[in-house]
């Protein structure tokens, strides 16, 4: 995929990403692929068949990284973001997990769903997108007149210096093989991939779900597709090919004097699909009069997501204009939209953007933020059904204990309420 200008190879980078976001906003949108909703489900009712679709969608990642980069078709080591970075911020990684899960869950749905539900005609999820979006800005960018930021103010003076410096890269080829990462991301991945596929695929509900084994399937292949392609979009300068990254570094070299320099040479990274911080990218590109300098990959995957659930939803008529129930559920969207915009950026991505993405790369922060937000989730469901069950005898601390215990996370002896 070599073209002869920065601004043709630009262009099919960024519509290229768009077609296939918005093939998967369709079929996440006729699936129901659900990320919190599968949390939900084997949480509340011991149903696994979204949880294993999810499982699924990792494993292609995993399985199909590791055998294009093997193959030398992909660049995952010096993606945008640097997933497999040598410092490894665990307490960003976990605290940005958790809450993030609390968050999904009180906004009903992470940051794809959000997406995904706008297209459906929610207007709830606009706003969470909103205030996604705002947070999320303000975490990377500085406040009008400041060099400060969210991240600068309220994180980094008490988080950073938590973080190790590794002597590797983070992913656990490297840090497992040492020397022989190539090896090790080879045999670490392909057991990891197959594992998740066996228990994928271990239950037969799952093997006769048409709608499960699709989203899994569709998700896994859209990451890998962005992996594949902003890997290999290259420059024809002078006769040497280049990535469209380091043209843009070495603008004034090659560039034609009437071409415009990209805002971020680091967006021109290899990357694949995550939501929480493009959503803020989209906000600045909205703030600053829709400056084409500043479209990114991340601006074009949330609008082909939303394009493509909005075409799904049409075709469907399952279109539906869906507004607040009541102010305690705007206050819990109000809420659970906050912590998203923190809990997304300081663990670097979301169930997507490291749940999948961040995952396919074998990265520990990416692992380590997909179980934090899957333990964030998944206390918040049980703290609010006991809320729910007991009423007033249920105390935050009583639920949360109890919701511990029967996650397994704490001795039975603890329990605090019965289960209902």
């Amino acid at each position: 995929m070599t073209y002869e200008d920065f601004t043709s190879a630009q262009s099919f980078f960024l519509w290229s990403t768009f077609a296939i976001a918005l093939i998967m906003g369709a079929v996440v949108n006729k699936t129901n692929f659900c990320t919190m909703g599968a949390v939900s489900d084997w949480v509340n009712m011991g149903d696994t068949g979204r949880m294993r679709a999810w499982m699924l969608a990792i494993a292609i990642g995993v399985l199909g990284v590791m055998g294009l980069e093997a193959a030398g078709l992909v660049n995952v080591t010096s993606t945008f973001p640097p997933y497999r970075q040598t410092n490894l911020v665990w307490l960003e990684n976990v605290l940005g997990g958790v809450l993030f899960g609390i968050g999904m869950t009180l906004a009903s749905g992470c940051g794809n769903k959000t997406l995904i539900r706008i297209g459906g005609g929610n207007l709830k999820s606009v706003m969470v997108l909103l205030v996604i979006a705002l947070i999320a800005y303000f975490m990377i960018n500085p406040f009008p007149g400041s060099d400060k930021t969210l991240y600068s103010t309220l994180f980094y003076s008490w988080t950073n210096p938590t973080a190790v410096a590794l002597s590797t890269n983070q992913d656990l080829g490297a840090m497992l093989f040492g020397d022989d990462a190539a090896t090790g991301r080879k045999v670490m991945g392909g057991a990891i991939g197959v594992l998740l596929l066996a228990w994928a695929f271990k239950s037969a509900d799952f093997r006769t779900s048409f709608d499960n084994i699709l989203g899994g399937l569709v998700v896994g292949l859209a990451v890998l597709a962005a992996w594949y392609i902003t890997s290999n979009v290259t420059v024809n300068a002078d006769g040497e090919m280049m990535s469209l990254q380091t043209y843009a570094q070495d603008w004034e070299l090659y560039a034609p004097a009437d071409a415009v320099k990209p805002a971020s040479t680091a967006a021109l990274a290899s990357q694949s699909f995550t939501f929480i911080n493009p959503m803020g990218q989209t906000l600045g590109y909205a703030m600053k009069g829709f400056d084409n300098t500043l479209l990114t990959f991340g601006i074009m995957a949330l609008a082909g997501v939303i394009a493509g659930s909005l075409l799904w939803s049409l075709i469907s008529r399952s279109f539906r204009i869906e507004w607040f129930a009541s102010v305690q559920d705007f206050g819990n969207h109000l809420i659970g939209a906050i912590l998203m915009g923190f809990g997304g950026v300081l663990a670097m991505g979301c169930t997507i953007g490291q749940g999948i993405t961040g995952f396919s790369t074998l990265a520990l922060g990416s692992i380590l933020t997909f179980v934090a937000i899957v333990l964030g989730s998944a206390v918040t469901m049980k703290v609010q059904y006991y809320k729910m069950v007991y009423e007033d005898e249920a105390t935050f601390f009583r639920a949360f204990i109890t919701a511990l215990v029967d996650l397994k996370l704490l001795p039975a002896g603890m329990r605090k309420l019965e289960a209902a």
